[in-house]
């Protein structure tokens, strides 16, 4: 199976086209799924287009219609995930949590620049209460720690706010 490779974008509407769809096992409107990414419906019926092309997505005509993440979609996710995510540790006021698989860090906070946040995705739940200590990594590729303060959660979604308060990525080698 090769690997496909898919822009940040991609991945992000059909990451939230396959978490939308496992909440609905409907086709899902590109309304919604605009709404999940932040973009207007037209970008992410230009994307469609493309993932269609990869046959990532199929679109189901009608007035119920939309579009649904084919099998092939959740592989490619699969391998844009980190490689082994198991392996990134999270910890919770200093205690290492068990059970939980961290499949994503996004620092992408876009919305508020000022404010340092990362959404850290994740598989199972924690228990973790708001303005409670929170660390996570570091990284298999870039060996990245975050540490942070727990500023919200999105449960629906698996997703941990943190406001983070320190970075930590080791120096580069030189090479040699």
């Amino acid at each position: 199976m090769s690997s496909i490779e898919l822009t940040p974008s991609q991945k992000k509407i059909l990451r939230a086209l396959t978490n939308l769809h496992k909440e609905s096992e409907d086709a899902i409107k590109g309304e919604d799924i605009a709404e999940q990414v932040d973009r207007n419906p037209g970008t992410i019926r230009n994307q469609m287009q493309s993932l269609k092309a990869l046959q990532l997505v199929e679109g189901v005509p009608g007035p119920k219609g939309g579009y649904k993440p084919t099998a092939a979609a959740f592989e490619a996710l699969e391998i844009q995930q980190m490689d082994d995510p198991a392996s990134v540790p999270l910890e919770h006021e200093g205690e290492a949590v068990d059970g939980v698989i961290v499949e994503e860090i996004d620092l992408s906070s876009v919305h508020h620049p000022e404010l340092c946040r990362a959404e850290i995705h994740m598989q199972g739940s924690v228990d973790i209460q708001e303005g409670d200590a929170v660390t996570v990594g570091p990284t298999p590729l870039s060996k990245l720690v975050i540490e942070g303060t727990l500023d919200g959660r999105d449960d629906t979604n698996n997703i941990l706010i943190l406001r983070i308060d320190d970075m930590i990525a080791p120096a580069e080698e030189p090479d040699h």
